[in-house]
């Protein structure tokens, strides 16, 4: 929580250099806030991927294997859920527990299996399942507890992980 916020205190007084510093590329919203590109944080799962879970070594990492996970994230995946959570929240607004709950049956229930059919769409069966054990609780305290300017970088914080997984899923096949 000190680290949130630290984060939050230093968006607030440097929301543009934060935001550059995060995720080295800027979305201007129609809302005025800014949303950080996930490309960059996609590109870190396929390096923890690449170096910790495949170990491939610094020689044989696959820089076109990770630019193209960069490339996905700032051109597909970023403005894809940051949209989807505009289009949430208009849909669902409020973010008492029962808001929470039906923005999270919504997002796993429609979006997620439309969404990953998308981007995984060879192995779809084995990683929509491996979605459920972790993204449910998450989108859950994320509707319920985080302002909507704050949820698709609260997602990538924990999308580090599920993007590592996704990259050696993608590339297993």
């Amino acid at each position: 929580m000190a680290l949130w916020r630290a984060y939050q205190r230093a968006l607030a007084a440097h929301p543009w250099k934060v935001q550059v510093l995060t995720a080295a590329h800027l979305r201007r919203c129609p809302d005025n806030t800014c949303v950080p590109c996930i490309g960059s944080l996609m590109g870190l799962g396929d390096i923890i991927s690449q170096q910790l879970v495949e170990r491939r070594g610094l020689q044989e990492h696959q820089r076109g294997r990770t630019l193209t996970m960069v490339s996905l994230g700032c051109g597909f995946v970023g403005p894809v859920v940051g949209g989807w959570y505009k289009v949430l929240d208009r849909f669902i607004p409020g973010t008492t527990k029962v808001d929470a709950l039906k923005k999270m049956l919504l997002d796993q229930g429609g979006f997620a299996p439309c969404f990953l059919g998308c981007f995984l769409p060879l192995d779809y069966p084995d990683a929509l399942i491996t979605n459920y054990y972790l993204w449910p609780a998450v989108q859950l305290a994320n509707f319920y507890l985080v302002p909507l300017h704050y949820r698709l970088a609260v997602v990538q914080c924990v999308a580090v992980i599920w993007n590592s997984y996704l990259s050696w899923k993608a590339h297993r096949l």
